[in-house]
């Protein structure tokens, strides 16, 4: 009965083409091409095949998957944006780890976008409906959909990374964001800080509303308002960490009663935001104690040594392949839908207690 029904999907599947080939004023084997290599079909004749398909409501799931089984060892990875993250690293220390498991699992790696632009976004779909690659990991960013064709319904393997989309019912392998943020919130207040300043990400985005989600529960558990807590930035992305902590050193200095703890949501924004500060004649951490995220290397080197969260980067890569690979191997996992690895705080030079001023 199986049987049959793959053979009449198949048989539905070649009667679908014919009909976008027909449309589109092509043959067949045009359309074929255009599906399993983009890359040698012109871009004109390409646009007409997938108005007509788009027009006829044909998503060639089916064949994509025919055309993947064995003969692509290709997974490829979709970015948020450039491969630039300052000094965080965190994009790049995910590749190399994402790199090595897949080489080791008989993979290799393909880099999908470094915009994502119309562009990228609709080349990154003609790869996943055309069968050159088995399967997709996303890093913190959206699915892509372009004119009606999304990648949740191209019938790849897709795990996301960093960003939780298991509501969606998609394996996703994050870190405590929201827990780790809590937690050092509330060793803040335990050293007697009552007034901070958080530097943010963009708002809306995931990481930061997880972020300061945790500053406001531990703000709640220790009887405090939102009051307390002055948010700067929400307008760039964290590939702007420096610029982001800049300008939160303007908006610092322009604050009357000043926090006494500072919570930067990325290592660069610590980075540049110390900088400036310093240079201004604050002590860290004698007037101001901070916090920062990621865990990048350069923060043991920084003056004062910074206190940051450390992103269990490399495991999360480990991690994300391993689920990926089980998928494309349809084995069975017993995994949950959310797999979270916890984040790592090392306390260095930058934390204090806070000291009443003269």
């Amino acid at each position: 009965m199986n049987k049959n029904k793959d053979v009449a999907g198949e048989e539905q599947s070649g009667a679908l083409m014919a009909d976008v080939a027909r449309l589109a004023g092509v043959a067949i084997s045009t359309v074929s091409r255009a599906l399993a290599n983009p890359g040698r079909v012109n871009e004109k004749t390409r646009a007409k095949i997938n108005a007509a398909a788009r027009q006829l409501g044909y998503t060639p799931n089916a064949m994509a998957r025919g055309l993947r089984v064995g003969k692509s060892n290709i997974v490829m990875i979709i970015l948020p944006g450039s491969l630039y993250y300052g000094a965080s690293q965190v994009i790049p220390q995910v590749l190399q780890s994402i790199n090595k498991s897949l080489i080791q699992g008989g993979y290799n790696l393909m880099i999908a976008n470094l915009d994502r632009d119309e562009t990228s976004e609709r080349h990154i779909l003609d790869l996943a409906f055309g069968g050159s690659v088995r399967g997709a990991i996303i890093l913190s960013s959206k699915l892509p959909e372009v004119d009606g064709r999304s990648l949740a319904n191209s019938g790849l393997p897709i795990v996301s990374m960093l960003l939780d989309m298991s509501d969606a019912g998609l394996q996703s392998v994050v870190t405590n964001d929201r827990e780790a943020v809590r937690d050092v919130t509330t060793e803040l207040i335990r050293l007697g800080h009552r007034r901070f300043f958080y530097l943010a990400g963009p708002e809306g985005n995931y990481h930061d509303v997880e972020r300061y989600g945790g500053v406001l529960e531990a703000l709640e558990a220790a009887g405090l308002s939102e009051e307390a807590v002055h948010r700067s930035g929400g307008h760039l992305d964290y590939q702007h960490g420096f610029d982001i902590g800049v300008q939160a050193a303007d908006d610092f200095a322009e604050l009357t009663e000043k926090p006494t703890a500072v919570i930067a949501t990325s290592d660069d924004m610590a980075i540049s935001f110390v900088s400036r500060i310093q240079g201004a004649g604050l002590r860290i951490p004698g007037d101001v104690s901070l916090v920062s995220f990621d865990g990048s290397p350069v923060c043991e080197f920084c003056s004062p040594p910074l206190s940051t969260i450390k992103q269990p980067v490399e495991e999360m890569g480990r991690a994300a392949v391993a689920l990926l690979l089980d998928a494309i191997g349809q084995r069975q996992t017993t995994a949950s839908v959310r797999t979270v690895i916890r984040s790592k705080l090392i306390l260095r030079e930058s934390i204090g207690p806070r000291r009443s001023r003269r």
